[in-house]
């Protein structure tokens, strides 16, 4: 079938006589419009089409507009964000009042800190294969639902070991929260704007870091709940309950998104992710959805990819085999050539990076504590951290009853609050600075940053120093926490996105796990180490970023 115009043509510089243009060593350009003929490319295509009949899906995206939608998007997709943060830190202000109901040691608190980041690495994976495959919106909701549940059933748990579990099962949800969430988010930006507003989105778990130290403040310190028997539902455990609501909150905010139009395209469903568009330009224009233009969609496919009714037919599938049989594919092309260097370069990023971020962050309101208990009961007297953790240690080996005190002063929620407050400048720099500078600027100058921080953790000598080191530390890897989710999120190609980020989240919650648990054994035993280990792994890690391409302003492969 041949397109006609009605009148005389005149030549236009991209016409050529083959009937498809090579772009690169492994992709041709394909117009998956009503007419089913194949052009040059989807640039000239684009500059061809009268009225912007025929686009890409960058051009296809700007000509939606950017408005209430992508409000809504950013509203929806930061409560995610917000509500994973809360989860994830709200351990760390718990373990001190439920250090005597779990019978909790050091050691015991560490792996209670890291079990969350166990199912995460189970969840991130899993998770994100499937939302490869199946699509990011039903994905998400059915994460909210589970995580929800989690939450619900670990706050009545009674013992440590029920609580574990429950605590592994939300951290399963929470693991492809983070992949598949950013995917989505990501996938309905225009390259003009995607930087500034996945740094946005990163400024959500500031919201979440503030209001999990606010509600544990007015929480936990008070006197509600109760005992029945045996069974016991005090203070830290309705916290844990109110932590819950959030995720409700999103499963039921979700139904009123649409599905990824980069996911529809990749998976081709075309006509779908055209109306997903023209719902988009609806809401953001407020003009009728045939007055968008879009009506034709110029997509660029693998040569080596065959069309999706040829391979049903040589082997149909069940939806399941089908999806394993996704999930594996997209497993392998991770880990060939070029993408293998963009995966281990993303790997080893996180990996270091949240040794350092939740290796520090999630000890932080345990070491204001153990700074607290040092000045209460030495007038206030000169300490570093080593001091300070060597009085609490040797007051709790020869005192069982000192170490079991549920009650903590509320200076330990202050500082804990004004340390993560003082992220907001720092993502707000972020916001505004992101696409100008750029995502390797932000990151290389917030690791090396944040590893100064960490290694001068070492010569503070009371809770003011402490606290000061502790609010620049979160400012600055705040910052770089928002460079690195949108550098990940960009450097892998659609169909591999959610995959690709949910295995470099693998590597992160890793990296939680033994940043916590080596800091958990070091802190009492060897105090020095934690400081200066998290120092060097955050400025080493930081560097690699360097080896990735530059995704400022670029359009989503």
């Amino acid at each position: 079938m041949v397109e006609t115009d009605p009148g005389p043509k005149k030549p236009h510089n991209c016409d050529v006589k083959n009937d498809l243009q090579l772009n690169g060593p492994g992709s041709k350009t394909v117009d998956l419009g009503i007419v089913p003929s194949l052009k040059t490319s989807a640039k000239c295509d684009a500059e061809k089409a009268p009225n912007s009949e025929k686009a890409d899906f960058e051009r296809a995206i700007e000509l939606t507009g950017y408005g209430r939608f992508h409000y809504l998007l950013l509203a929806v997709c930061g409560l995610v964000s917000t509500s994973e943060e809360m989860d994830v830190i709200s351990m760390s202000f718990i373990l001190p009042s439920a250090q005597c109901d779990l019978n909790l040691t050091t050691y015991t608190k560490g792996w209670l800190n890291s079990i969350i980041f166990i199912g995460m690495m189970v969840g991130a994976y899993a998770w994100g294969s499937v939302a490869d495959s199946l699509g990011r919106k039903r994905v998400l909701i059915a994460i909210s639902i589970v995580n929800a549940l989690a939450i619900v059933a670990s706050s009545f748990s009674q013992n440590y070991e029920l609580f574990m579990l429950f605590r592994f099962i939300n951290g399963a949800a929470l693991g492809g929260s983070g992949p598949v969430i950013w995917s989505y988010f990501a996938e309905f930006q225009p390259k003009k704007k995607r930087g500034a507003m996945l740094s946005f989105m990163a400024a959500f778990w500031t919201l979440g870091n503030l209001f999990v130290a606010g509600l544990a403040w007015v929480i936990i310190p008070s006197e509600i709940g109760g005992t029945t028997g045996g069974f016991v539902y005090n203070s830290w455990r309705i916290f844990l309950l109110v932590m819950s609501i959030p995720s409700f909150l999103v499963a039921a905010l979700l139904f009123l998104l649409p599905e990824s139009p980069k996911f529809l395209i990749t998976t081709g469903r075309h006509e779908d992710a055209l109306e997903v568009f023209r719902g988009i330009y609806l809401m953001n224009t407020g003009r009728s959805k045939e007055e968008y233009p879009v009506k034709q969609l110029l997509v660029e496919v693998p040569l080596h990819s065959k069309p999706e009714k040829q391979l049903e037919e040589k082997e149909p599938k069940s939806k399941m085999r089908r999806m394993l049989s996704d999930i594996m594919e997209h497993s392998k092309q991770l880990f060939v050539p070029p993408i293998l260097k963009f995966t281990m370069i993303s790997i080893t990023i996180n990996f270091t990076f949240h040794i350092g971020y939740y290796g520090l962050m999630m000890w932080f309101p345990e070491m204001f504590n153990r700074f607290d208990e040092w000045s209460r009961a030495n007038d206030n007297a000169p300490a570093d951290i080593c001091q300070a953790t060597a009085y609490v240690v040797q007051r709790g080996t020869h005192s069982a009853d000192a170490l079991c005190d549920p009650h903590i002063h509320s200076d330990v929620f202050m500082e804990s609050l004004i340390t993560v407050a003082a992220a907001i400048p720092s993502n707000i720099f972020a916001v505004l600075g992101m696409d100008r500078l750029g995502r390797k600027f932000f990151l290389v100058f917030a690791t090396f940053s944040a590893g100064l921080c960490s290694a001068a953790m070492y010569f503070v000598y009371n809770k003011t120093n402490n606290l000061i080191v502790s609010a620049i530390f979160s400012s600055v890897i705040s910052c770089g926490n928002a460079s690195l989710d949108c550098l990940i999120t960009e450097v892998f190609p659609t169909n591999l996105r959610a995959t690709g980020v949910a295995v470099s989240m693998v590597a992160a919650r890793l990296g939680g796990i033994i940043g916590n648990v080596v800091i958990a054994a070091l802190l009492d035993t060897y105090c020095p180490a934690p400081t200066f280990i998290v120092a060097v792994l955050l400025a080493g890690g930081g560097l690699m970023c360097l080896f990735l391409p530059n995704t400022t302003r670029q359009a989503l492969q």
